[in-house]
């Protein structure tokens, strides 16, 4: 009788450490920050986004250099003009700041769209690869590790090599 207690405590031993391992999860960490930022798409994406900000930038730099141009032409040329012409004058200029303002504004908004329009698109790739990877070794939680990312421990594996490997980097 004793023998078979001695058994049944031993298999029941086995079960219940196969049970708590099956129970266990696999976790796996990854900076979503550092990849995306190393990601050879991102940096092209976020160049093209540079460039057209350099173009909006040098659009407006040179309508408040036309407007100044203008209004220091119209001050030192106010005493010879008359009363409406100085009013005329004065409404254009108010015109052209209020151009400017709007043309700022529209850039920016365009500066906004286009980024999302051109980051999403990655920001799903990287994701899809962190899924593909993530599932392919197992694991059922991947961890963000990017600072303020919520993670107090990241002992996991770290999968950012691969997920380069399969976003071809």
């Amino acid at each position: 009788m004793i023998f078979k207690t001695k058994i049944f405590a031993a298999l029941a031993c086995v079960l219940f450490s196969f049970t708590t391992a099956q129970a266990q999860s696999k976790v796996a960490h990854i900076d979503t920050q550092q990849l995306f930022a190393e990601m050879p798409e991102v940096i092209a994406a976020q160049k093209e986004l540079e460039k057209l900000e350099k173009t909006y930038a040098t659009d407006i730099e040179a309508s408040l250099k036309e407007f100044q141009a203008k209004a220091q032409a119209y001050a030192a040329d106010a005493e010879n003009q008359t009363e409406i012409t100085n009013q005329a004058r004065q409404k254009e200029l108010e015109s052209l700041q209020q151009n400017i303002q709007s043309f700022r504004e529209t850039a920016s908004q365009d500066l906004q769209k286009k980024q999302v329009e051109m980051m999403r698109p990655l920001y799903d790739k990287a994701r899809t690869a962190i899924e593909k990877v993530a599932s392919a070794q197992g694991f059922d939680y991947v961890l963000d590790a990017s600072q303020g990312g919520g993670v107090l421990v990241a002992n996991g594996k770290n999968i950012m090599p691969d997920v380069k490997k399969e976003l071809g980097f």
